[in-house]
């Protein structure tokens, strides 16, 4: 009679339970695009391919600070663009925290993404619409973030399996009697 060790069946169970959220990141959680910040210098843009043009406008885009509260209350830009992308863009913006609000001529919202703006340049950064939250792995220095993907998170899923795996292997030869 062989009795299997109580290592390798907890190692076994860790093993599934990290691998259950890797599955489930890899599935989108709402198929609508949203709306992608980036900021230049003292220039921020916004892009978005969410909105349908009605009787000649595409709908706008507000800047606000985080003193301000509603889309009213910010500085509003008309997008322009064509039926694939539709674009914003605020020009002279200082160093601070703002957020986005892009709201389509039919009267939804895009998408709304919180932007630091800096003296240096900074990286771009893509947002989900504002229904759901982001379930990107978040990673950056300083003030500057990066929304990695799918590739990313089944790479480092790769890495941690293999580490698990290699963890069990490891404890069940050692748990081995030698034999002679």
């Amino acid at each position: 009679m062989r009795n299997s060790s109580p290592v390798l069946r907890s190692g076994l169970t860790v093993a599934a339970a990290a691998a259950l959220p890797l599955a489930l990141a890899s599935v989108p959680a709402v198929a609508d695009p949203g709306i992608s910040v980036r900021t230049t210098g003292s220039t921020v843009s916004v892009t978005t391919s969410s909105c349908t043009q009605i009787n000649g406008s595409w709908g706008s885009a507000s800047l606000l600070t985080s003193s301000q509260g509603s889309f009213a209350q910010g500085r509003q830009v008309t997008l322009s663009g064509t039926t694939t992308s539709q674009s914003a863009a605020w020009s002279g913006v200082s160093p601070g925290t703002y957020t986005v609000i892009v709201v389509c001529s039919d009267g939804t919202t895009a998408g709304t993404q919180s932007v630091v703006v800096s003296t240096a340049p900074s990286p771009s950064r893509t947002a989900s619409p504002s229904v759901s939250p982001s379930r990107g792995v978040m990673g950056g220095v300083g003030g500057s973030t990066t929304d990695y993907g799918t590739i990313t998170l089944v790479a480092g899923g790769t890495l941690v399996g293999a580490g698990l795996l290699g963890t069990a292997w490891y404890l069940r030869r050692r748990n081995k009697p030698y034999r002679l």
